[in-house]
């Protein structure tokens, strides 16, 4: 089972000062940060997923890079901007999600494979456009007409793209997206770009879908899958249930989840192989907008937020060098919390204690761990917040190896 992980111009600063939080006044980004796969060894995935519409932007306007970045891509090709080891394969997809409100994608085949072959990928997907919606028992006869339509658009773009990709000389590995509503949907999508002769085939839309669903999904498409056809499941992470989707033809996945629940869940933010801990929140006070409006508008002293700032990230470092005991960290975050958080919100304060009692990172073998200590279980910035996103892909790398390992 293969992991890519969805690019979205991601690094980190090898030199960022953590004690004084700022950054190198000679650092360049791109010449001097580093991607997950540069910090950590081996690297956290298989492969990279690059999408058109986050290098070259789509309907709803620019994508993530910047038009310095984007030239660089082209002239230097995949391979060469990510400064990517051979272990690491290239996947590009059109990035469905991003046009998802127009009624027909933006980008023609040729434009696609010109942005595959121009930017040097292994892979690529063919253009499609993604169904939001699951209702098992429609059949296309009844179902919404759209819903067909998108259907029907993917697979004619589909076989154009192969034939696109055929007439050039087949410098990428065709991967075809297969869009559905149903298990009978996606099996038949399936079956035709088979018939076209893709082997390996995205199974597209399937986001929302509950595990059990997109078992369903699976296990229909069983029912028409050749033997040499290799599905790919278009960002899901669902790794509890990989060895099972793999018994039904799933040799790869792509998702940001590991990654993004550093800094966007709730409580769930480090993982580690049998559990997930809460980040401890310590929001900077000259960078924190929430933080610095509520300084504004006097409901919160910028001396005293300062003051406990310091003294919770003080309290932090000492208890991971074990001079300074929990009761004392917790009373120190505590104060803290009392300034800065919203009141009507439950107090982070038990999910802290829980961490702290566990202190994860001082047994985690990653470099990053290894390297910044309690820094990395700090919820504070982008340069502490990546690089938990970053351990996490490792433990998620290494459960994926486990599992391949078991098979």
């Amino acid at each position: 089972m293969k992991f890519y992980f969805p690019d979205s111009q991601d690094l980190v600063s090898p030199t960022y000062d953590f004690m004084n939080d700022e950054y190198s006044p000679t650092r360049v980004r791109q010449r001097d940060d580093r991607y997950a796969h540069e910090v950590v060894s081996p690297a956290p995935y298989d492969g990279i997923l690059v999408s058109k519409a986050i290098v070259d932007g789509s309907v709803k306007g620019s994508g993530k890079y910047t038009a310095p970045q984007r030239a660089r891509l082209y002239r230097f090709g995949i391979r060469k901007f990510f400064r990517l080891p051979d272990t690491v394969v290239s996947l590009g997809d059109c990035g469905a999600f991003n046009y998802a409100e127009e009624e027909y994608p933006p980008y023609s085949v040729e434009e696609v494979l010109d942005f595959y072959e121009g930017c040097g990928f292994d892979e690529g997907v063919s253009v499609d456009h993604v169904i939001f919606g699951y209702a098992p028992d429609v059949s296309e006869d009844d179902v919404d007409s759209a819903w067909a339509e998108r259907r029907h658009i993917s697979l004619r773009l589909a076989e154009k793209f192969l034939a696109a990709v055929d007439s050039r000389g087949r410098r990428i590995v065709p991967v075809g997206a297969a869009q559905g509503w149903s298990p009978d949907s996606y099996a038949d999508s399936v079956a035709r770009l088979q018939d076209m002769g893709y082997q390996r085939i995205a199974l597209g839309g399937m986001v929302p879908l509950k595990t059990k669903e997109i078992l369903a999904c699976l296990e229909r498409i069983d029912d028409v899958r050749l033997p040499n056809t290799e599905l790919h499941l278009l960002g899901i992470t669902r790794v509890d249930s990989m060895e099972v989707f793999a018994e039904h033809g799933v040799t790869s996945f792509d998702s940001t989840s590991a990654f993004r629940q550093a800094f966007m869940d709730e409580r769930n933010n480090y993982h580690t192989k049998e559990d997930s801990f809460a980040a401890i929140r310590v929001p900077q006070v000259d960078g924190n907008p929430t933080l610095k409006r509520q300084i504004l508008s006097g409901s919160v002293s910028q001396a005293a937020a300062m003051k406990a700032e310091r003294e919770c990230l003080k309290s932090l470092r000492g208890f991971d060098q074990k001079r300074v005991p929990l009761k004392d960290v917790l009373a120190a975050l505590g104060e803290y919390e009392t300034l800065v958080a919203d009141p009507k919100k439950k107090s982070y304060l038990p999910a802290y204690e829980r961490t702290l009692e566990a202190a994860p990172w001082r047994t985690c073998p990653c470099a990053l761990c290894q390297e910044h200590g309690v820094e990395i279980a700090i919820f504070r910035g982008t340069e502490r917040n990546k690089r938990r996103g970053f351990h996490n892909l490792t433990v998620l790398e290494a459960k994926m190896r486990t599992l391949s390992l078991s098979r």
